[in-house]
C-alpha cells in the first residue's frame, strides 16, 4: 500500500454551472409583453461600463426577451471611443521566429535533422518545433514535438516534452481528469517519462500503467524465524537500541562502510557501533540492513526512505540513493507532494525525484503558475541554479513556461523573469535567437523601449533579422521615425523583400508611399491582416463605409481574424448595421470568449449586450432554422454568430458546442474549436457523448487509433450518428483498400439509421458518396449526393460534379459547379473545382478568381505554373509557384517547384526545395525519390 505524505488530498468539484442538460431544438417560451427595453442605450452603455459583476447577467435567459425596439439609438452612445483611426493601427511584432528565405532555412534544418547523433536529435527536432511555431497549421508544431520527445534520452528532456505534448492537448481543462492521468502510450505515459534511455521505436507502443508486474510491495520482509537463520555479527547502536546486522552486507553498501567496518578502524574490531548522531533513526537503519540483504525497498513509509537517501549521500551508497530516488519519484502525485519532495530532492540530489516532482508541476499548468512556490522555483536565479545543479534547467523548460507565461499575462513580472532564464539557459544560436525576439516582444508590450530595443538587438547579433522590426519599432516609439525607417530600408534593399518587411515600412512613412508599402505587402503576403485592416480605416475617414466593410470581407473571406472581425463589426456600428455588428462580435467572442474591443477597452460581452435589442429578436427555433440556412450557403461565420446567441440562452447544450467545433475546424481555428470540444464534452451528462467529443479531441491532436478506440467505446455503451461517424471519419483517414472502404460504408449506413439532424446527415451522405466513388460505385454516390441536396446539404453539389464528370458528362459536372458558386457565400473551393470541367481559359479565370478570394489555395498556382511549363515558360513558372511559397511553404508547391528545378537541370535549387519539403513531412514518397534522384545527378555533375 502506497504511503502518503499527507492528510488531505486534492479533490474535484464539478461545477453545478457545467452540468447542462442535452437540449434539441424545442423553442423557449413566449415573450412577455410586460417586458421593455431599457429606455436609453446610451444610459445602459454607462451602467456597464460602472459595473463589471454584472458580466455574468450576459447569457440569461431573460435577456432574450427584448421585444423589438424601434428606439433610435445614436452611434455615438456605443462607440464611446470614437470610430478607429489610422494614426492607432500598428499590427504586432510576431513572438516566434520569422526569416527572410522561410526555405532555405528548413532545408538546413532537414539536413541536421538527417545527420545528426541520436543524442542531437532531439534538440533539433524542438528547432524544428520553434520554427514551425511561426506558421499557421498547429499540427507542423506537435508533429515535431512528437518527434523531439519521441528522439528524447534523458528523463528531464522526457519529463518537459511529454508535459508539453499534453498541455497541448489542454487535458487540464476537461472536468474528471487528473494532471498524472495517463494517455495508454509511451508518449505521454507519466511512469515511462522516469526511465532514461533512447528507444525511439517504443513511444507510441501501450505503457505499463495497468500491467501486473511485481514491484517492491510484493517483497515481503523476512519473518523472526528467517532471520534467525541469519549470520548477524554486529549491530549498530542507536540511543538505546540496537539494529543488528550482517558485517559484510553492510560493508557492500559503499565504499566508506567498507573502509569503516574492515580498513583497519577501531570500528572494524568492535561488535556494536555508536550509530547515535549520524541522523537516522532506529527505523531508518532497520531498513538499511533490509536493504543491504535484499538489494530493494520493501514497505517502508516515505519518511524512513528519506533518512534512507540522506543516509546514502552520506555515506556514497549509490546502489541505496538510487533505489531511493526511483522509490520516491514513484510516490509523487499532487501538487502538495511535489512542493514537499522537491525540497528534499534538491537538498539530496535527487535527480529522479526532482524530475517527477517538475513533472507535476508541468502537468499542472498553467494553473500551477499561478502558485507562487512554483513561481520562485522557476523564476528566480537562485531556483534555476539549483535546478541546474542537478540537470533539470534546460532550455526546452522555459521555452515550454515562456510559451504558457507569454499567453497567460504578456506584460506580466512573471513572463519577464521566465523569458530571462530561457537566456540564461540558450546555448545555440537559434535559442539566443528565440530567446532575446521573445523579451524584446514582452518589453515593448511592456512600454520598457530601452530594454525592449537592447533584446532585440541581441536578436539580430545572433542571426535573427526579423528582430531588426523590433529594433525599428522600439525607436519609433521613441520619436525616432527616421531611424526605424533607415533601418527597415536597409533591410529591404539587403534582403529578399518579403511582406512583413513592406509592411513594418510602412509605419515610417505617409501619403502615396505608405500605401504603396501596404499594397506590396498585401500583394507579397496577402495574409497579413494589418494592410487590409489600415485601408478600411482610411477609407472610413474618408466616410466610404460600405468600401471599407468590402476591403475586411477580402480577408474575412479566407481568414477569420479576430482583429478583422473587431474592426468590421466597429464600423458596421458607425453605419448603423446592428445587425451585422452583432454577428461579427458573436463571431468574434466564440474564436476568443475574452476578447477586449476598441483597444482593448471594452469587453465583447458588453457590446452584446448592448447590440442585442437593437438587432431583431429570434427563438431557439427560429435559431435552428436560421443556423440551417447559414450552414446550407456556406456561411461559417454566420453561422458561429447563430450558434453563440443560441448558447447564451442554453450554455450548457453540448450538441451546440459540438456545431461550433465543426465551424471553427471549416474555420481552420484548431484552437478554438479544441477548446469548443473540451466545452462539449464537459457539459455532457452522456457517457457515449462524452466519449465520441474524447475521439474527436485526440483524433485532431493527431492520436488516430486513440479516438477509433472512443469510438468502439462509445457505440458499445449506445449506438448513436456521432460515434459510428467518428469512426468512419478516422478509418476513411487513410488510402483504404476494397474491404476497409465497404466496412467505412457499413459505418456511414449505420451512422445514418441513428437519429440526427439534417445538418449532420447531409454531411454523412456526403462522406458516403465520396467513399462510393473511390469505390467506383457511382450510381450509388450519386443516390448519396441527391439525397444530401434534398435535405439542403449545399456542398454535395462538388460531390454530384465528380459523378458526372467520371461519367463523362463534362457540361453537368460545370453546370452542378455552377449552382454551388451562386448558393454559397464563401465559394472559392467551388471555383477551383469547377475549373476541371472546363477549357483552359474559362479554367484560368476561374482559376484566377479562386485565389483573388482565398489566396491559401495552392491548386490555382500549381495548375497556372503547369500550364506555363507546358508553354516552355521555366522563369514564369518558377516565378508563380514562388509567389505562394513566400508565404505558404507548402508541401505540394514545394515538390512541384522541385520538379520543374530538376526538369531545368538546376540540381541545387531542386535540392533545397526537396530538403524543405522534407521538412514538414519526412515520409513523402514522392519527394524522396525525387531528392535521391536530384542528389545522384548532382553528384555526378560534380565529377
Amino acid at each position: 500500500m502506497q504511503h502518503n505524505l499527507f492528510t488531505t488530498m486534492r479533490s474535484l468539484n464539478l461545477a453545478e454551472g457545467c452540468k447542462g442538460t442535452q437540449v434539441y431544438a424545442a423553442p423557449p417560451p413566449p415573450p412577455q409583453p410586460g417586458n421593455n427595453p431599457p429606455s436609453g442605450v446610451g444610459d445602459k452603455f454607462l451602467q456597464h461600463l460602472q459595473d463589471h459583476l454584472r458580466v455574468n447577467s450576459i447569457r440569461s435567459k431573460s435577456s432574450r426577451t427584448y421585444p423589438q425596439s424601434n428606439v433610435v439609438v445614436s452611434p455615438d452612445s456605443l462607440l464611446p471611443f470614437g470610430l478607429p483611426l489610422t494614426d492607432l493601427l500598428e499590427p504586432r511584432i510576431d513572438p516566434s521566429l520569422k526569416f527572410a528565405d522561410l526555405v532555405d532555412m528548413m532545408a538546413q534544418l532537414y539536413r541536421r535533422i538527417d545527420s545528426c547523433s541520436q543524442s542531437e536529435r532531439s534538440g533539433a527536432y524542438l528547432e524544428q518545433c520553434a520554427i514551425f511555431r511561426g506558421l499557421s497549421d498547429p499540427k507542423l508544431f506537435r508533429r515535431s514535438l512528437r518527434s523531439s520527445r519521441q528522439h528524447a534520452v534523458d528523463v528531464h528532456a522526457k519529463v518537459v516534452l511529454s508535459s508539453w505534448l499534453r498541455f497541448e492537448r489542454r487535458e487540464d481543462e476537461l472536468i474528471g481528469t487528473t494532471s498524472m492521468d495517463c494517455c495508454g502510450r509511451n508518449l505521454e505515459c507519466p511512469k515511462a517519462t522516469l526511465v532514461s534511455g533512447y528507444d525511439p521505436d517504443s513511444v507510441y507502443d501501450p505503457c505499463l500503467c495497468s500491467g501486473a508486474s511485481m514491484n517492491d510491495d510484493d517483497v515481503r520482509e523476512c519473518s523472526t524465524s528467517e532471520e534467525a537463520l541469519l549470520d548477524y555479527d554486529m549491530s549498530f547502536c542507536i540511543g538505546d537500541e540496537e539494529v543488528r546486522c550482517v558485517r559484510y552486507k553492510i560493508a557492500s553498501l559503499s565504499r566508506p562502510f567498507k573502509a569503516m567496518l574492515y580498513g583497519g578502524f577501531n570500528e572494524m574490531k568492535r561488535g556494536t557501533i555508536n550509530f547515535t548522531h549520524n541522523g537516522i533513526s532506529v527505523e531508518g537503519m532497520r531498513a538499511a540492513e533490509i536493504f543491504s540483504r535484499t538489494n530493494r525497498l520493501v514497505n517502508f513509509p516515505p519518511h524512513v526512505v528519506l533518512e534512507l537517501l540522506k543516509l546514502a549521500n552520506r555515506f556514497c551508497c549509490d546502489e541505496l540513493k538510487s533505489a531511493c530516488d526511483d522509490h520516491l519519484a514513484h510516490l509523487v502525485g499532487t501538487l502538495e507532494e511535489a512542493m514537499l519532495l522537491i525540497e528534499y530532492g534538491l537538498e539530496e540530489s535527487a535527480y529522479l525525484l526532482v524530475a517527477a516532482c517538475l513533472q507535476v508541476f508541468l502537468r499542472e499548468l498553467p494553473s500551477s503558475m499561478h502558485n507562487p512556490n512554483v513561481i520562485k522555483i522557476f523564476c528566480s536565479v537562485e531556483g534555476r541554479e539549483r535546478l541546474a545543479s542537478l540537470g533539470h534547467a534546460s532550455f526546452k523548460l522555459y521555452f515550454f513556461l515562456s510559451q504558457i507565461a507569454m499567453e497567460d499575462d504578456m506584460k506580466s513580472n512573471t513572463t519577464v523573469m521566465i523569458l530571462e532564464r530561457l537566456v540564461e539557459c540558450a546555448v545555440e544560436n537559434w535559442e539566443k535567437q528565440l530567446a532575446c525576439h521573445q523579451l524584446g516582444v514582452v518589453m515593448l508590450e511592456r512600454k520598457e523601449y530601452k530594454d525592449a530595443q537592447r533584446w532585440f538587438n541581441t536578436a539580430v547579433e545572433a542571426g535573427h533579422l526579423y528582430s531588426l522590426v523590433g529594433v525599428a519599432r522600439s525607436k519609433f516609439k521613441r520619436d525616432h521615425r527616421f531611424s526605424a525607417y533607415k533601418i527597415i530600408n536597409s533591410l529591404i534593399s539587403d534582403s529578399i523583400a518579403t511582406g512583413w518587411m513592406h509592411q513594418e515600412r510602412s509605419l515610417y512613412c505617409s501619403g502615396k508611399e505608405k500605401l504603396l508599402d501596404l499594397d506590396t505587402a498585401t500583394e507579397l503576403d496577402p495574409t497579413l491582416t494589418f494592410p487590409y485592416k489600415f485601408r478600411a480605416v482610411a477609407l472610413v475617414e474618408e466616410n466610404q463605409f460600405g468600401a471599407a466593410i468590402s476591403e475586411l470581407n477580402k480577408i474575412l473571406g479566407f481568414k477569420a481574424s479576430p482583429d478583422c472581425l473587431e474592426m468590421r463589426a466597429w464600423i458596421s456600428i458607425g453605419k448603423e448595421d446592428y445587425e451585422g455588428a452583432l454577428k461579427d462580435i458573436r463571431a468574434l467572442l466564440t474564436l476568443e470568449p475574452n476578447f477586449m474591443m476598441f483597444n482593448g477597452k471594452i469587453h465583447a460581452d458588453h457590446m452584446v449586450e448592448l447590440l442585442r435589442p437593437l438587432a431583431q429578436q429570434r427563438s431557439q427555433a427560429d435559431c435552428w432554422m436560421q443556423l440551417f440556412d447559414h450552414w446550407s450557403t456556406v456561411d461559417d461565420i454566420g453561422s458561429l454568430a447563430v450558434v453563440h446567441d443560441m448558447l447564451a440562452n442554453d450554455p450548457g447544450n453540448s450538441l451546440l458546442r459540438f456545431r461550433q467545433s465543426l465551424l471553427l475546424l471549416r474555420l481552420n481555428c484548431q484552437k478554438a474549436a479544441m477548446r469548443c470540444l473540451r466545452l462539449a464534452r464537459n457539459h455532457s451528462k452522456l457517457k457515449h457523448e462524452r466519449l465520441v467529443y474524447e475521439g474527436w479531441i485526440l483524433y485532431d491532436t493527431g492520436h488516430r487509433e486513440e479516438a477509433l478506440a472512443k469510438a468502439e467505446e462509445s457505440i458499445s455503451t449506445q449506438r448513436s450518428f456521432e460515434a459510428f461517424f467518428l469512426k468512419a471519419y478516422a478509418l476513411a483517414d487513410s488510402t483504404l483498400d476494397p474491404k476497409s472502404a465497404e466496412y467505412v460504408i457499413q459505418l456511414l449506413e449505420e451512422a445514418l439509421r441513428c437519429p440526427s439532424d439534417a445538418l449532420r446527415k447531409g454531411q454523412a451522405l456526403n462522406n458516403l458518396g465520396s467513399v462510393y466513388v473511390d469505390c467506383e460505385k457511382l450510381d450509388l454516390a450519386g443516390d448519396c449526393y441527391t439525397n444530401a441536396l434534398n435535405i439542403k446539404h449545399t456542398r454535395a453539389h462538388q460531390g454530384l460534379a465528380r459523378v458526372y464528370h467520371l461519367k463523362n458528362q463534362r457540361k453537368a459536372a460545370y453546370d452542378e459547379m455552377t449552382k454551388l458558386i451562386e448558393k454559397a457565400q464563401n465559394n472559392a473551393s467551388a471555383y477551383e473545382k469547377r475549373s476541371e470541367y472546363c477549357d483552359r481559359e474559362m479554367a484560368q479565370s476561374d482559376l484566377s478568381l479562386a485565389t483573388q478570394l482565398d489566396p491559401l489555395r495552392t491548386y490555382p498556382y500549381r495548375y497556372r505554373a503547369a500550364v506555363l511549363m507546358d508553354d516552355h515558360k521555366e522563369n514564369e513558372a518558377i516565378e508563380e509557384l514562388s509567389r505562394a511559397i513566400s508565404f505558404k511553404p507548402d508541401l505540394q508547391l514545394l515538390h512541384l517547384r522541385a520538379a520543374f528545378y530538376d526538369s531545368m537541370g538546376e540540381g541545387a535549387s531542386a535540392i533545397k526545395d526537396c530538403e524543405a519539403a522534407l521538412c514538414i513531412d519526412p515520409g513523402h514518397t514522392d519527394t524522396l525519390e525525387l531528392y535521391h534522384k536530384a542528389r545522384e545527378a548532382n553528384a555526378t555533375d560534380q565529377k
